[in-house]
């Protein structure tokens, strides 16, 4: 019995700590690859994070450094006009504004809320009144939420390299 109740103990202990932790990072496989459209270079990075785990690397970045990463997330907003950025969700709270290496590629204008892989450059940056506004209407925001653009703010950046989205 007490052999029983020591297994028991361990096998609770293994699942509790697992169920616990979210999912850091991940190995993707190319046979997985064939459920995704990919756009630009492609993703050659083995290890991908999961977009809670890039959150907290941009806390830790200063403004003009950079971080190679490949992470996966959701988009939750994309240029209306032709695809030339996204914005994709790190946190419950927090988004980078993905653009594209040397303006190479683009992405569909109708990927909101799909799932994607992207490869490249983290950064943090300002951005300026001029390119917040810019940006708001690129995304199809009225002149009145454009016109309440007054102040530079911090920004979570990323050119990416490549773009896998889930089809």
């Amino acid at each position: 019995m007490n052999k029983n109740v020591f297994f028991l103990t361990v096998l609770l202990i293994t699942i509790g700590s697992c169920t616990n932790k979210e999912k850091v990072s991940f190995s993707i496989k190319n046979t997985e690859l064939t459920n995704f459209d990919a756009f630009g270079d492609q993703i050659s990075s083995q290890q991908i994070y999961h977009k809670n785990a890039i959150a907290e690397k941009y806390e830790s970045i200063k403004e003009g450094d950079t971080v190679n990463i490949a992470f996966t997330s959701t988009v939750n907003n994309v240029c209306k006009a032709k695809g030339c950025w996204m914005k994709v969700a790190l946190d419950t709270d927090k988004e980078t504004m993905v653009k594209f290496k040397n303006y190479g590629f683009f992405v569909p204008k109708d990927i909101e809320n799909d799932t994607v892989i992207v490869e490249g450059k983290a950064f943090v940056s300002e951005m300026s009144v001029e390119d917040q506004r810019h940006f708001a209407s690129d995304a199809g925001k009225t002149k009145e939420e454009i016109a309440a653009i007054t102040t530079p703010k911090k920004t979570y950046s990323f050119i990416a390299e490549g773009v896998l989205i889930k089809k």
